[in-house]
């Protein structure tokens, strides 16, 4: 079992001391009256009542999410985050779409997303930085506002045809935006305190809105591009940026706390024992999830079934999101860093199955398959992500969270690279066994968590 908080630690203090309450990151001092007819001598008064945090039951099943939220603020934060978490998505999509079409250049589209790309991994954990030492509600608003800023920007330069130099200085502002996925996660580690069921059951869920937004982002962005004007996905994105930013920072009770002097021991991320591997391993299974949604892809239009490509790339998310519910749903056995090799494993054998399916060459039985490999992505990610809260110190949540997120995103653009190139030179299919070669590494790294200092991780 998980310690304590150090304040649950202390010695209990006499009846007639102030009472404590702690909430979150959060204390308060009160002194209730005595009740009528006592004097000194008598009983001392009863103790305030618990906010939700101590009294919702964690549950198993459905229950489990739906006693989440109900706790204060959570249904709007979470409603706030999925819609800032949409334009993510959205973006890359969209600026493509938009750049091909009124410059005819698929390859400065591509290099203008690149761009981005790289500029996010620059400024992302930096941003996140800023989250952790001055507050979400400061630092998220203004580091939006810029992106949306950039996003405008990149409309305004394509539509007046401004040099191609303009595209990527406008498109790397966009770098700015705010992980609210990390945010949330923060928010849900505050709210739930040392309750790794809870926490197990509210990082299942975060991981199954991350996969909705990631199926309905590039969907949405792609509708509004061709059936209305190229410039709508951005247009769009921006409003549910700021709809969803807005929404988001204004659930002040729910907000972790600054920190604006990280305490003791609270050394940066990448510097902290058992880091390095563990971003290498969702480096590793960035690579698996570009190779497959390009492979896939890539496979679709060989066989004749291009349409059917991004239905296909449409399962491996929905088989994602359900099977990170139900794997939220259960209690986890056994220490995190132990349970990451298995199911790392777990998901290298279901990559066999699409690998197995492309050398028939139908597209009938790739899909299950990559449904199949899609349902064994969600625990991986799930333990990971775990791993990161435990192992990094609430002064660097955001910080830990967001370097996570940028070693996937790395990770499926090299995988991206890779399958494109496994698709043009060799075999659509080959890139399946580029995916399989990357889980295989992912579980070399993941082997080296099962320190001392890790082991005892069960959330």
């Amino acid at each position: 079992m998980p310690s304590l908080p150090a304040l649950r630690r202390r010695p209990a203090l006499p009846a007639t001391a102030p009472l404590l309450a702690a909430t979150g990151h959060t204390l308060a001092v009160a002194a209730p009256a005595a009740p009528p007819g006592s004097g000194p001598g008598g009983p001392p008064p009863p103790p305030p009542p618990r906010r939700p945090r101590a009294t919702a039951t964690s549950g198993s099943g459905p229950s489990g999410y739906l006693a989440l939220l109900r706790l204060p603020g959570a249904t709007a934060f979470t409603l706030g985050g999925l819609l800032a978490r949409l334009p993510a998505g959205m973006f890359s999509v969209s600026a493509v779409l938009m750049i091909a079409a009124s410059r005819d250049s698929y390859a400065l589209a591509g290099a203008v997303t690149a761009t981005g790309l790289a500029a996010t991994a620059l400024v992302a954990p930096w941003t996140a930085r800023l989250v952790d030492r001055y507050g979400q509600r400061r630092v998220a608003r203004p580091a939006a506002a810029l992106a949306v800023c950039g996003a405008l920007a990149l409309v305004a330069c394509v539509r007046l045809g401004a040099p191609a130099w303009t595209l990527f200085a406008a498109y790397a502002a966009t770098a700015t935006v705010p992980n609210a996925g990390a945010m949330a996660r923060a928010r849900w580690q505050a709210l739930l305190g040392e309750d790794p069921a809870r926490r197990h059951t509210a990082t299942s869920f975060e991981q199954a809105v991350d996969e909705v937004c990631f199926m309905a982002g590039p969907a949405l962005a792609a509708v509004l591009c061709t059936a209305l004007f190229p410039e709508a996905g951005t247009l769009t994105g921006v409003a549910l940026l700021a709809v969803g930013i807005t929404l988001f920072t204004a659930q002040r009770a729910t907000e972790p706390p600054p920190h604006p002097r990280p305490a003791t021991g609270s050394a940066a991320p990448l510097r902290r024992p058992g880091t390095a591997p563990l971003l290498a391993v969702f480096l590793a299974t960035g690579i698996v999830f570009g190779t497959l949604e390009v492979t896939t892809l890539a496979f679709a239009d060989t066989a004749g079934h291009a349409a059917a490509g991004g239905l296909i790339v449409g399962l491996q998310a929905a088989g994602s999101c359900v099977a990170g519910l139900v794997y939220g749903a259960r209690a986890p056995a056994g220490p995190a860093a132990a349970r990451l090799p298995v199911l790392l494993a777990l998901l290298t054998a279901a990559l066999t199955l699409p690998a197995l399916a492309a050398t028939t060459g139908s597209a009938a039985l790739l899909a299950p398959a990559v449904l199949c490999a899609g349902m064994a992505t969600a625990p991986v990610m799930i333990t990971a992500m775990t791993l990161v809260q435990h192992r990094t110190p609430p002064a660097r949540l955001n910080e830990g969270l967001t370097l996570a997120v940028t070693a996937i995103l790395t990770g499926i653009a090299l995988g991206s690279a890779l399958a494109g190139q496994a698709a043009d030179r060799l075999t659509p299919g080959t890139g399946y066994t580029v995916a399989l070669a990357a889980a295989c590494a992912a579980i070399a790294f993941a082997t080296r968590l099962r320190a001392p200092a890790l082991s005892g991780v069960r959330g």
